[in-house]
Order: structure tokens, then sequence, then C-alpha cells
């Protein structure tokens, strides 16, 4: 993998414990290398160093952290520790609750709200030994793929400040691409895990709709029949681990699914066998030259491996945005603060009042015909995995753009939605409620980050671990590092 210049050596990465991985971090423990105070001493030193650029943090939670941290280092001193997780950092988006610590969801009308009860993840989090170091930006309910906000104004990308770290789960992105802890947890309505991955350079998962319970959370929640939550990370190996301890059912999510535990194998090997389509444009996406570019490389590698890459895709309808996704997503975010009125509404951004609006424009019949057309959207995914094992497209058709816009109207020349247009990519997946991730492959011709889209069948993550971590070896993305990380993370030790 090289950047947009041909640069193909490795800077020397930061030397902070915080940009270790989740797996490195443990195998330390075991050698008695440093202790969890160690780590969290260093990750919290690195949230501070990239909040004070990237903006990525809402609520600290650092006493906690150190003091779960000291508990866990006596642990490991007697030999008592346990959790598969035990003294790994880890960092919370803002819309998923932590019992005690305020939840803003980016909207000023949450100001003061404070759960009283862990989300079913943050719980098996907390079960697995796991330190939550900070609650991480989000736009406003989630509702655009920035994480730009009344409560916390502009999130930066730390490969360019003047860059967005994308969203909706940016300062989770931000974080994990800046060395401040190996795993973020993020949620994705339309996008709002893999847009902030790719854009900043890291691995994101959305996992089959209802294998990751959403409870307890704002209710009802915005984009309810939309929203997956999933991990954010550096590695394969830590997602896979990651979904491992938040996958399970939980009864108080109606869209929870009873799947049994279950092991993911992220040990890379050869791809043969696997069938893969591929569609730069879905047959109808505006795609910028530097990602379409780093597409067409990415298939290489993945040919490559051994695997079977057609030119194919599932055929969906041109008019998906409009006529499918809007009637739904913007229904859906007007139903969540529908008990809200124009005064409760009045400090929100201009861009979500609006959302809000055109939402409750939409009847009854107009959700139920989208939804209609949402289930040819489904079929179509099913006709498509009987000619192939899974889908692969860039994740995003552009890179991380100036920061503090919502989006790009222009895509090479063609006009495109500026809300949704430029990732025509990822919110398809979530109308059909497939797994999908997005990993690095490239950089464009600036030096931001590109990333490639794997989508598979319903519950089949395990296809995406596989291939992702045969792509992994090929082209070992974790050993690039944005500036701002070498900066912080290791001072002068960082620079060589």
């Amino acid at each position: 993998m090289t950047d947009g210049s041909g640069r193909t050596a490795f800077p020397p990465a930061p030397t902070g414990l915080g940009a270790l991985s989740a797996t490195e971090i443990m195998a330390g423990y075991r050698r008695k290398a440093f202790t969890p105070r160690d780590v969290i001493d260093d990750t919290i030193a690195a949230l501070e160093a990239a909040d004070e650029t990237c903006n990525a943090v809402v609520t600290p939670m650092y006493e906690q952290a150190r003091a779960d941290a000291d508990r866990l280092t006596r642990e490991i001193r007697v030999g008592e520790v346990k959790g598969s997780l035990a003294g790994v950092p880890i960092t919370i988006k803002d819309l998923v609750f932590v019992a005690g610590v305020p939840a803003y969801a980016g909207s000023p009308m949450n100001k003061g709200f404070v759960p009283e009860a862990d989300a079913a993840v943050v719980s098996a989090l907390k079960a697995s030994g796991a330190i939550i170091t900070c609650k991480t930006t989000t736009c406003e309910s989630g509702y655009k793929l920035t994480a730009d906000s009344p409560v916390t104004g502009i999130t930066r990308n730390p490969w360019n400040p003047g860059r967005t770290s994308g969203g909706s789960s940016g300062g989770a992105a931000a974080s994990v691409a800046a060395g401040c802890g190996p795993i973020a947890i993020g949620t994705d309505g339309v996008g709002s895990i893999r847009v902030p991955s790719s854009f900043c350079g890291v691995f994101g998962l959305k996992p089959t709709f209802g294998l990751v319970p959403r409870s307890p959370g704002f209710s009802p929640p915005s984009w309810a029949s939309l929203a997956h939550t999933g991990p954010i990370t550096r590695t394969v190996a830590d997602a896979a681990l990651t979904l491992e301890i938040i996958a399970g059912y939980d009864v108080r999510d109606a869209a929870s699914l009873p799947a049994s535990a279950r092991r993911f194998n992220t040990h890379a090997g050869r791809l043969d066998g696997i069938r893969i389509g591929a569609s730069a444009d879905l047959g109808y996406a505006a795609v910028s030259p530097d990602v379409c570019a780093a597409f067409g490389k990415a298939l290489a590698i993945l040919d490559s491996c051994g695997a079977q890459v057609t030119m194919d895709g599932p055929g969906l309808d041109p008019g998906i945005l409009e006529h499918t996704l809007k009637p739904i997503a913007f229904t859906e975010q007007a139903a969540a603060v529908a008990s809200k009125s124009a005064t409760d509404l009045a400090s929100s951004e201009a861009d979500y009042r609006n959302v809000v609006s055109a939402g409750r424009r939409y009847s009854g019949t107009d959700y139920i015909e989208a939804s209609y057309r949402r289930g040819q959207t489904r079929s179509a995914f099913v006709k498509l995995f009987e000619r192939v094992d899974v889908l692969v497209t860039p994740t995003v058709a552009v890179t991380a753009f100036e920061a503090g816009r919502i989006g790009v109207d222009t895509i090479d020349g063609r006009k495109v939605d500026p809300h949704l247009g430029w990732s025509p990519f990822t919110w398809p997946v979530n109308l059909a409620g497939l797994p999908a991730a997005t990993l690095p492959c490239g950089f464009d011709r600036d030096g931001m980050p590109i990333g490639l889209q794997i989508v598979a069948p319903w519950l089949d993550e395990p296809t995406i671990f596989r291939i992702a971590a045969a792509f992994e070896q090929a082209q070992p993305w974790a050993k690039f590092w944005p500036q701002l990380a070498l900066r912080q993370a290791g001072g002068e030790r960082a620079k060589g």
C-alpha cells in the first residue's frame, strides 16, 4: 500500500503504549512488560493531545479509568486477572449509554441527561475487563456523516486537521487513528462506522443487523431500523475479538438476534475458492478518480491472494436514495424527536431541523411504500449472493473533505446529494441489514486514506474477517500512521 505520491517506506511507529493493538497489550501484560496503569497513562496523554487538535472527546472518564487500571494492575501481580480484554483501553461513542456518564448524542436537547444503566455492549466490555477512557464525539442524533455538532463543534482528521474525520462515529475513528487506544465502539445507520474509518485509515465493522444489541439507549432511537453497533480498530484481530464480546441476544432490543456465541478466525491465509463480486460504482454512483484507482489496485491484491474476482453487483435502483432511504431514514429521525417542539429544537443545527421537517412531511403511506422498495433491495442482494460469496466496493466515493462541511455536491464533474450522495456504497447495506467492513487500501494524491468495503451475506462475518486478514497481510495498513500520532505519542522518540 502506498500513499498518493507512491511512498512505500513505513514511517517509525509511535512509541506510546496507547498505540499498541489490543492483542499486543494483552501479550505485554502476560510478559509483565508493562502494567494497565502504564497503558492507561499513555492512552490518556494521547487522548488529551489528540483532542486539542481533532476534538474527539466529549466526556473524559480518566479518573475512573486510572482507578480501574490500578485495580487490574494489582490483580495481574497476583495472577487473578480475568477477561479477554482485561486492561485494554476503549472509547465509547456518545450515542451509546454508559451508566452515570452524560449522554449528549450531539444534541443540546440532551443537556443534563445521565443514563442510569449501561448499554448492553458496555456491560459486555466491562465484564471482559476493558477500561473505558472517554465518550467520543458524534453529530446530533447521528443524523449525518460527519461528527460535527452544536455540543462539541467540529471533529477533525488526524491525517490532516483541515479535513473532516467523517461521522457520525468521527471521534471514535479519529481516536483510534491517532493512537489513543486500540478499540472504539461506534454506531452505523447509513455508514457512520465505515465512513469515518475510511477517512481516518482504520478498520471498521458494521455487523449484521441485530447481532449486537443496541439497548438500552435513546428511545425511540434515531434510524431505528437502520442502526448497527460495532467496533473500530487498527487491526482485524482486534475487531474480531471485540465482536466476540459484544455480540449476543438482549431481550430489551426487539431487533436482537438469538445468535449463539461465536469465535472468529483471523489467521491470514489464501483466498482460494472465494468468489468476490466487485463494483466500482454500483452502476450509478459518481466516484473520484483517486478512489477508483485505489479500488482497482485492491482488486489486484485480492486476485493475487487467490480470490476469484469478477465485476458484478446487486443491480440496485438508481433512485434508491430519494425513493427508499430518505423516506425511511428521515421519517425515523423525525419520529425520534416527535415529542419535541420548535423551541426544543431551536438550538439544533439548521440542517438537522431541515431533516426533521422533511421526515415529518412523509406520510405513513410513503414510509410503507419505501419499505416495500427496501424489500426489493434485500432481494437484489439475495440474488447477488447466489453468484458470489461477497461484494467489494469502494467504501466512500471521495476522501476526507474540508472540515466543517456536511459533504460535497460534485464528484468528478457530476452533481451529487451533499448529504448522502458522496457515500453511495454504505447506506444500501444498512437498508439490507448486511454485515460490512471497511479496511484501508490506499491514499489519494494528498495522502488521505481510502477504504475498501467488504459486504457479506447475513451473519457471515467470518468471511469478512477471512478476506480482511488476507488483505491485511498483503498490505499491512497498520504500519501507516498520521503525523499527529507520531508527534503526540512518542515526541522526539517517534521521529526516528
